[in-house]
């Protein structure tokens, strides 16, 4: 059996800028429209929009950054393991993913972040 490198299954250990632009973009366009209409099925959604907010904060460490925006752009894309349109489940490992960034990289999301997201949730914009 030919040897799994790290690279093989997470990608490259250098982060490409380019790559995490797009997915930053991707994660921009989409993130609140999949997060209003999905917000019901995540018991979590405060943390999910407080990670959205830590993923954009430039004091954020770069690989916390892309490590959210990769789990937020999973959540945002309508094509994974389980489409999004069924309804019940379809949501179901988009927040098997964010929960696991969530858990692992918690220490990262700042009062700030979790404060912009109760605002958001409360219909007011972010400061």
């Amino acid at each position: 059996m030919a040897k799994i490198r790290f690279g093989d299954i997470l990608g490259p250990d250098r982060q490409d800028a380019e790559d995490d632009a797009t997915r930053a973009e991707t994660v921009r366009r989409g993130f609140w429209k999949t997060f209003r209409a999905a917000a019901r099925h995540i018991p979590f959604s405060e943390d999910v929009a407080a990670a959205y907010f830590c993923a954009f904060d430039s004091a954020t460490p770069i690989r916390v950054r892309a490590t959210l925006l990769g789990a937020l752009a999973y959540f945002v894309l309508p094509i994974d393991a389980v489409p999004d349109f069924l309804v019940g489940i379809g949501f179901a490992d988009d927040a098997t993913v964010l929960m696991t960034a969530l858990t692992l990289l918690r220490g990262h999301i700042r009062p700030v972040h979790y404060e912009a997201a109760k605002q958001v949730l409360a219909g007011e914009k972010p400061a």
